[in-house]
C-alpha cells in the first residue's frame, strides 16, 4: 500500500481561503531585520502567505492583513516585488 503524501495548506492573508502551500507567495519577518520576499518558503521567521493574484495582493495591502499577520510594517519595495513575482504568473 502507497503512503499518500499530505499537501501542506496555508491561508492566502488576501482572501483568506487555504490553498496549497506551493500556490502561495511567502513573505517573512526574520527574528532580526525587514520583512522580505522568501522565495524557498524555508527561510526563519514568521511568515505568511498571498495568493499569487494580483486582487489578493491589493486586498492584502489596503486591509493591512499583511503587516498584521507579520507584526511588522511592510516596506513599499516588498510590495512591488510581489507585485512583480505575481505578474508574470497572470500572463499565461
Amino acid at each position: 500500500m502507497r503512503k499518500v503524501r499530505k499537501i501542506p495548506m496555508r491561508m492566502c492573508v488576501g482572501c483568506r481561503e487555504m490553498k496549497p502551500k506551493q500556490e502561495l507567495i511567502r513573505v517573512v519577518k526574520p527574528p532580526e531585520g525587514d520583512c522580505v520576499v522568501d522565495r524557498t518558503g524555508k527561510a526563519s521567521g514568521r511568515g505568511a502567505y498571498v495568493c499569487m493574484s494580483e486582487e489578493c495582493l491589493r486586498k492584502a495591502q489596503k486591509s493591512k492583513a499583511l503587516e498584521r499577520a507579520l507584526e511588522a510594517t511592510i516596506s513599499a519595495e516588498v510590495f512591488e516585488q510581489l507585485a512583480r513575482q505575481i505578474a508574470p504568473e497572470e500572463a499565461h
